[in-house]
């Protein structure tokens, strides 16, 4: 079943008031108007996230729990109510599995720590897949060489698609985790990652989902995806950077080593033994960044009230406009054209290098990334050593793509 919605843009979807909530969308760069499509490296921030994130710091600012007094009892509850709205979001069964980190490569490390370093050991596999960005693949190669692990790698065909045959002809009795991305950072393709838990619970391994790239764009149901882990970041969905959440089953989370000791994620201490707390404060060690989670839980409120299905559609209307217009360009050419796609449109020109691209289209005003966008072994297997990415958000508008087509033509010329 397709992720990708079938319909275009509703009519209440009103980009232009939207767009008036995003003070950093009114500048100007090279004398141009921003055109800012580097979204999926990080999204920019609605006045409402801002004014909660001032509010917090200039009325709230305290240290969370254990103390009394009126500040930390005010800045606690504000803390807890952000996780609240994050499980309500991610729709997780219990608030203490949704754990505040600083992002998903941090998510994705204290799965490796925590859960790997306990349950991987000699001989033992690891399923990732072509497409991962580098914070998938590193921690658990560092794993692997720990442990003499073995990492096994599902292989994608030419429009950017995990090939799910080959996927499942990997697992064998040795397999004990499948860590697989939800959209890929660099070429946009959806993965079936439901049907990937299905068939690997199947055998009784479990499955953590990197879902940074899913999160801003997708409306995502860690019960309905059956997942057992679930990573992603606060900068891409209008947040704060420094703030990201793991999801994790709480019978998971709480058989699992700490990855960081500290205050907060003990029960008691003495110097012959620790105990930890219980979950979510046995991940969350020291003074965390209460800001950032504050700041996190008004960006999901924000983005709650928009509805993502609407944000969903007016991103699958952007994509489309923009695949259309970058394909009728001469000497272009669209590298990952999977079915299913998140709004990211990587590109190629011929003759021009992406960072002589990216440096060009910055003089126009238009902000794309260059670059293997963390994920070598996929530019390897797409045989291009970088590309140039536009990345879409539910503030972009459909003279965005015609800012970027135009940008595109002016490289061209200067190439002529």
């Amino acid at each position: 079943m397709s992720n990708t919605p079938a319909v275009t843009t509703p009519l209440a979807f009103d980009v232009a008031r939207i767009r008036a909530d995003f003070p950093i969308l009114g500048l100007t760069v090279a004398g141009k108007p921003l055109v800012y499509l580097d979204n999926a490296a990080s999204s920019q921030m609605p006045q409402p996230v801002i004014d909660r994130l001032v509010r917090y710091q200039t009325t709230e600012h305290a240290n969370i729990h254990r103390a009394v007094h009126y500040l930390s009892e005010t800045a606690t509850t504000a803390y807890e109510a952000a996780r609240a709205r994050l499980q309500r979001f991610i729709n997780a069964r219990e608030a203490r599995e949704v754990i505040f980190t600083s992002g998903t490569t941090e998510g994705i490390n204290l799965v490796m720590h925590g859960w790997g370093r306990k349950n991987i050991n000699a001989g033992d596999e690891i399923i990732l897949t072509v497409l991962e960005h580098h914070s998938n693949i590193v921690p658990w190669q560092m794993l692997a060489l720990e442990k003499g692990a073995t990492i096994r790698v599902v292989p994608i065909n030419d429009a950017g698609e995990l090939l799910l045959d080959q996927y499942e002809a990997l697992f064998n009795e040795r397999t004990r985790l499948v860590s697989v991305g939800h959209v890929s950072n660099a070429l946009g393709s959806i993965n079936p990652v439901r049907q990937m838990i299905a068939l690997a619970h199947a055998r009784g391994v479990p499955v953590l989902v990197d879902g940074a790239q899913a999160v801003p764009h997708l409306a995502v149901d860690v019960r309905d995806l059956d997942c057992d882990f679930y990573a992603f970041s606060g900068h891409k969905m209008c947040g704060p950077t420094g703030i990201g959440i793991l999801y994790g089953r709480a019978a998971l989370l709480e058989s699992m080593q700490p990855f960081k000791g500290g205050g907060d994620m003990i029960h008691t201490v003495t110097f012959e033994k620790t105990t930890y707390a219980p979950i979510p404060n046995k991940f969350e060690a020291g003074t965390p960044p209460i800001a950032a989670a504050i700041g996190l839980g008004a960006a999901v409120d924000y983005l709650c009230n928009i509805g993502m299905p609407a944000i969903a559609a007016h991103e699958h209307e952007l994509l489309r406009y923009a695949t259309e217009h970058l394909n009728a360009l001469p000497g272009v050419r669209l590298i990952g054209t999977a079915q299913d796609k998140a709004a990211v449109l990587s590109f190629a020109v011929q003759g021009i290098h992406p960072h002589d691209v990216g440096t060009l289209l910055n003089q126009e005003g238009v902000a794309v990334r260059t670059g293997h966008h963390c994920a070598q072994p996929l530019m390897a297997r797409l045989g291009v050593v970088a590309t140039s990415r536009a990345s879409f958000a539910f503030y972009n508008t459909l003279a965005d793509v015609d800012a970027l087509v135009a940008g595109i033509r002016s490289v061209q010329k200067v190439f002529a």
